[in-house]
């Protein structure tokens, strides 16, 4: 059963705690309820032309969607992706905490720019489009953090990477980040008709989820939870390529999904190499252009640049080309 049709994972978190509750006989502990139709009517009280002016601005000029390896089906069931996983090392996470620290932004930031950075190469393209998944609570009602229910939203980001310095790169995908914040329950639907793309083509195909997964007493709730186990979960989506970005607090996990055609493994050394480029570019040279940044991990770099091209062989070298030729002919 896909959660995503009724709920978002803080929901799920929220009714395990709940559950442990009443379990354990605590009923005068639990939360007053809070109707989800007070955050529909919330979301229906904002005019949808204040999201048409934004997406209009956004992506009235953008007409060709950002489709790596020129897939362009979105309408997949996601029942043939083919996963790859990729945990960052302690030190590589603490880089891109001490960073984002240094340059006052979140860490999701540096993720989103690093990303770009990927699309746009596969793409060769330095103007992208890709869905982002939103919380979708920030700007809701009151109690919105508290209510149960569905509430995380894809919208599209737009980030143009091409002559921009490192630095300015960041504070342009901040600005994106944060302007879009305001708009995190606009349709779909409706952005997509604000861009330039003629249907049925799709505006992008490829999605990031960066999702904070530290341990929560809803989490601890959960192991007390006697005689109940879970017995497994598959997560799945339509979009070609999914990259999802796990915040475990000591370490970010990377997880991409993608596609027959597409090998995940690659692309996720993509993205944790454009990572590595980025924050040290931050560190050390962020006056650097974007374009000067790597995504290809050394191996794949030496593979293309040295074993490509190693040619060499041994021959008679006292003989004449033509009776080389002679030679190969008899």
């Amino acid at each position: 059963v896909c959660h995503h049709i009724v709920c978002d994972h803080m929901t799920l978190e929220m009714l395990t705690s709940e559950v442990l509750l009443v379990l354990q006989g605590r009923l005068a502990e639990l939360p007053r309820a809070l109707p989800y139709r007070n955050f529909i009517a919330h979301v229906a009280s904002t005019p949808l032309s204040e999201h048409e002016r934004y997406f209009h601005a956004q992506l009235g000029d953008f007409n060709e969607p950002s489709a790596p390896f020129d897939i362009v089906d979105v309408q997949g069931n996601g029942t043939e992706v083919q996963e790859a996983h990729l945990v960052l090392t302690s030190e590589r996470t603490g880089q891109i905490r001490q960073v984002a620290r240094r340059q006052a932004v979140s860490t999701a930031t540096l993720f989103h720019l690093a990303w770009a950075q990927v699309l746009g190469r596969c793409c060769g393209r330095d103007d992208v489009v890709f869905g982002t998944l939103l919380l979708g609570r920030m700007h809701g009602s009151g109690g919105a953090n508290r209510a149960l229910g569905m509430f995380i939203n894809t919208l599209p980001i737009r980030l143009r990477v091409g002559n921009l310095s490192v630095s300015e790169a960041l504070g342009s995908t901040f600005a994106q980040l944060t302007g879009l914040l305001d708009h995190e329950q606009a349709p779909l639907a409706l952005a997509q008709r604000c861009s330039g793309v003629a249907l049925p083509l799709p505006l992008f195909s490829t999605l990031l989820n960066f999702r904070h997964s530290r341990p929560t007493p809803a989490g601890d709730a959960q192991s007390q939870l006697d005689g109940m186990h879970i017995l497994g979960s598959k997560e799945r989506t339509n979009y070609p390529i999914t990259i999802s970005i796990d915040d475990r607090g000591k370490e970010f996990a990377i997880t991409v999904q993608c596609v027959p055609g597409i090998d995940p493994e690659r692309i996720a050394h993509y993205f944790s190499t454009a990572m590595a480029s980025l924050t040290e570019a931050l560190e050390k040279h962020p006056e650097l252009p974007m374009s000067d940044l790597a995504i290809l991990p050394n191996a794949e770099r030496d593979q293309l640049l040295v074993a490509f091209n190693s040619t060499t062989q041994e021959y008679p070298s006292e003989l004449l080309l033509h009776q080389l030729f002679e030679e190969q002919a008899a």
